[in-house]
């Protein structure tokens, strides 16, 4: 997809939200069904993956971590964006995105009260081939950052909740 299709796929988009905000909030779903022993199969769209316990927990690394799952979303989501973002700026780029974060299993598996359950830390970084300038690039990182739908949803802590169906 080049420059301008990709502006003309989305200017129709635009127009609707600019006329109609309320048309803009759409509610995403993903479910899972728990199965055999410790898992919980999701559907994604395009398969069907199986989570269960990372081996550092008890798992024997036959299932998907859903650990491993939130990071592989926000490097695809990133990913995606930074294209998008280029390809509206007209600029080629290429390359990886890696996402990593630090755990302490002690939190999860009970065995610290003070041991955080979840991400201390996530790094998102960027191998980018590119002939555009220094100063292009780093507008793209920023404007990529801004608009990263899992990258924002880490950063800014939607409300959550849980309850019984």
């Amino acid at each position: 997809m080049d420059r301008d299709e990709l502006r003309a796929r989305q200017a129709p988009i635009k127009e609707r939200y600019r006329e109609d905000p309320g048309a803009a909030l759409i509610t995403l779903r993903a479910s899972g069904e728990m199965g055999e022993g410790v898992s919980c199969s999701v559907q994604t769209g395009r398969a069907l993956v199986e989570a269960g316990l990372h081996p550092a927990t008890g798992g024997d690394g036959s299932h998907a971590c859903s650990g491993d799952m939130l990071l592989e979303a926000l490097a695809a989501c990133a990913g995606v964006t930074m294209r998008s973002v280029a390809t509206a700026r007209g600029l080629q780029v290429s390359g990886t995105v890696t996402a990593e974060g630090d755990l302490d299993f002690r939190g999860t598996l009970g065995l610290d009260r003070e041991a955080p359950v979840g991400f201390r830390e996530i790094r998102l970084r960027f191998d980018v081939q590119s002939d555009a300038s220094d100063e292009d690039l780093a507008k793209l990182l920023e404007t990529t950052e801004r608009y990263c739908v899992v990258l924002q949803t880490l950063a800014t802590t939607p409300t959550l909740s849980a309850a019984y169906a």
